[in-house]
């Protein structure tokens, strides 16, 4: 019988997190609570939508692939994949990436104080596979092609300013991107079957054109201490980023990536695993690993993007696995939180809440149909942990 680590500690969203729980293989569950319920209580049967959400939560259908956004005159983007939120006066923007190679890109839709629609507009566009990305503190959004020797792009969520190409954050086969201001760098991952976890230092904050960029380095293992070392040629003209660092510690598949409170959560897809940093005591933990859970039972499958609540609470959207956003909370429990029914063949992505916290956004890239011309984009509203 082997016990291995399931759930630990950690600080986000200005909450303690005591995860202490622990799974072993082929024996009865220690922790975390049963799955399938979770702090909101059991899903409910689908809505309109084909969303099932716990009592109280509702959905509306905002946009939906090359289609016009109600009210607005902008066609919705294929494959939207990674999004965030952003203030906007008194209303909020929403940006989310267009993931197709050629024709990639972004938009946004931009809400009243009530959350009506008042507008949709791209922010960037001709780039190859915009798949998550990341916001930074000074209010812009950073957009990651997922493609071999991929770069950054640095938008501006209102459409104003023309989006800049960052060569100095490193050319590979970006995924997701979270910003650190205690440490003043952005932490980046990499969606390669032994790809790795990079820093952005960058020679001042607020400006990414130019700086450091740094790949963790560590010994074999699920938990240790980690450190960090220079890239030497993130343009990666002949040896890949990922290759230049004899020391760096591979990781299958990153993609989503959230920093609050000293700590950093990624996902690695290819192993199904949620990881911690500790970035105050540079250590690092497997903080959820689905194969150690009763096979069949796992109730978090294909974790992908990631975002944190005020609450303390961990959102993980599912590439496959059965369509659902699934919460780590404080408290040991990993459940659903919702699922799309009747949309197999495609994938959840760029969770995302409002500003105040009480909307959650998050697309469908694939919708119904299957393909990129099928996505859609969904808010939820309901009663959210504060």
């Amino acid at each position: 019988m082997e016990r291995r680590t399931f759930l630990r500690g950690a600080v986000i969203g200005g909450t303690a997190m005591a995860f202490g729980g622990t799974l072993m293989r082929g024996a009865a569950q220690a922790a975390p609570a049963q799955p399938g319920v979770g702090p909101y209580g059991p899903l409910g049967a689908a809505d309109s939508n084909g969303i099932r959400l716990p009592e109280g939560f509702t959905s509306r259908l905002l946009a939906s692939t090359g289609q016009v956004v109600p009210g607005t005159s902008y066609t919705w983007h294929r494959a939207p994949d990674g999004g965030a939120c952003f203030a906007d006066g008194e209303g909020w923007i929403y940006v989310s990436n267009c993931e197709i190679n050629p024709g990639g890109g972004a938009g946004a839709l931009r809400f009243a104080p009530d959350g009506t629609v008042t507008d949709a507009y791209p922010v960037l566009t001709d780039t190859r596979q915009n798949c998550a990305g990341g916001a930074t503190p000074w209010q812009t959004w950073l957009s990651c092609e997922e493609v071999d020797r991929g770069f950054v792009y640095e938008t501006d969520p209102r459409g104003e300013r023309e989006a800049v190409r960052r060569d100095a954050m490193g050319r590979f086969k970006h995924e997701a991107a979270a910003a650190d201001p205690q440490r003043e760098v952005v932490y980046l991952t990499e969606d390669e079957g032994d790809g790795c976890f990079y820093r952005f230092v960058p020679d001042s904050w607020g400006d990414l054109s130019a700086g450091t960029l740094q790949v963790l380095t560590a010994g074999p293992g699920t938990s240790g201490t980690f450190d960090w070392a220079d890239v030497p040629r993130p343009d990666a003209p002949v040896v890949r980023t990922r290759h230049q660092v004899g020391d760096a510690k591979h990781f299958d598949g990153g993609e989503g990536c959230h920093y609050a409170n000293d700590t950093v959560w990624f996902t690695t897809k290819g192993d199904n695993r949620v990881w911690r940093l500790n970035t105050a005591e540079s250590t690092f933990e497997l903080t959820y690993d689905a194969d150690l859970v009763e096979e069949g039972d796992a109730p978090l499958t294909g974790v992908d993007n990631i975002t944190g609540s005020s609450s303390g609470d961990l959102f993980v959207a599912e590439d496959g696995g059965n369509m659902e956003i699934c919460l780590l909370t404080p408290d040991d429990v990993v459940a659903p939180f919702l699922r799309i029914e009747g949309q197999s063949g495609s994938e959840i992505c760029g969770p995302a809440f409002s500003p105040d916290g009480t909307r959650l956004y998050l697309s469908s890239q694939r919708g119904t149909s299957g393909s990129s011309s099928g996505g859609l984009t969904y808010e939820i509203t309901g009663p959210f942990r504060g």
